[in-house]
């Protein structure tokens, strides 16, 4: 058959283009992070995972240290407007309050009440400490989980009309699963409750319960009416996991110091300065929230995942790496 030499042209185009196309589904087979757009920030992760499990690099670090740990509000999921066991434990007011009537005309319980959401927007720090402390205690630990997971299964975001456990950063969970694939623990090192965390990481993000590291309270033991051993939540707390307390709470569950830590906010700080420490191979990543039309965009004057100028500064002079949510993520969350 005599195709001629402009058919023959034409077929070359065709091979050339089922190449082309065949390659950038390979590409894409073979892309670790593919809702990352390529940029410093990408190429900072991929090389990291890549020198530090090559046994031929000087960058490589053996298995048992291979320690990644990562924040979780405002690193891996959404926090705004409102961190989400906060959200849990307003609501659980109206739960403690009919269990004991004598809090309704009690501060902060009777702002709580009220759904003002003005004035709960204005309740002081002292006064959430007393919400959590009424909400989170009193209880058994089986019988918090249980109502966490309820709570869960329907507490939707007011903005995305979506579960919580779906708020969860698409790349973020990229990024842990492919240091998992190379070998590394990963670990929440988190200012959330240790208890709260634990019931939905292993199904959410992989991480099993063993590997959270949070704020703690403390627990006491004894029996039940069928004389049962139990664990009762009670109102004292053990660990608060922020600022100083996360590198403290990683020595005193982990007992390793991490090669990369990631977080967002000045709370965060101390665990990226603790990782850096170490010798050899580091990498510590800062989530920088500068998405308003698919997330949020906040920073210096946020109350809840301040991103200070500092913090900044201190990023750039120690050469962390800023992750911007605008420009290096191709999606933020996994249903859009």
């Amino acid at each position: 058959m005599n195709l001629g030499i402009g058919a023959v042209g034409h077929v070359r185009i065709l091979v050339l283009c089922a190449l082309l196309l065949a390659g950038a589904a390979v590409h894409a087979q073979t892309d670790p992070l593919p809702s990352w757009n390529d940029g410093p920030a990408k190429q900072a992760i991929v090389e990291f995972v890549r020198a530090t499990t090559d046994k031929a690099s000087p960058k490589f670090v053996p298995p048992e240290a291979r320690i990644a740990t990562f924040d979780q509000d405002g690193t891996t999921w959404v926090e705004q407007p409102m961190y989400t066991q906060v959200v849990y434990c307003l609501e659980r007011v109206q739960v403690v309050a009919e269990k004991k009537p004598e809090l309704k005309n009690v501060e902060p319980f009777k702002t709580v009440l009220s759904g003002n959401r003005e004035a709960m927007a204005k309740l002081s720090m002292k006064d959430l400490e007393k919400i959590l402390a009424a909400t989170l205690t009193g209880m058994t630990v089986e019988e918090f989980n249980a109502e966490v997971k309820k709570w869960l299964a329907t507490a939707k975001h007011p903005r995305w009309n979506r579960p919580y456990t779906e708020l969860v950063y698409q790349p973020m969970l990229e990024v842990m699963r492919l240091f998992r694939a190379n070998g590394y623990k990963t670990y929440f090192v988190t200012g959330g409750g240790q208890d709260f965390v634990r019931v939905y990481s292993e199904a959410t993000y992989g991480i099993p319960p063993e590997q959270v590291v949070g704020s703690a309270g403390a627990t006491h033991f004894g029996y039940d009416k069928a004389g049962k051993p139990i664990l009762t939540k009670v109102p004292k707390l053990l660990l608060m996991d922020d600022k100083a307390g996360k590198p403290e709470g990683i020595h005193l569950v982990i007992g390793r110091r991490p090669v990369a830590a990631f977080g967002n906010s000045i709370g965060d700080k101390e665990m990226l300065e603790y990782t850096q420490a170490g010798d050899g191979a580091r990498l510590m990543m800062l989530v920088h929230h500068d998405d308003a039309t698919r997330e949020f965009a906040y920073g210096p004057k946020s109350k809840i995942g301040t991103f200070s100028d500092a913090l900044m500064t201190e990023a750039r002079k120690n050469g962390w790496t800023v992750i911007s949510m605008k420009n290096d993520w191709k999606k933020v969350f996994a249903f859009e």
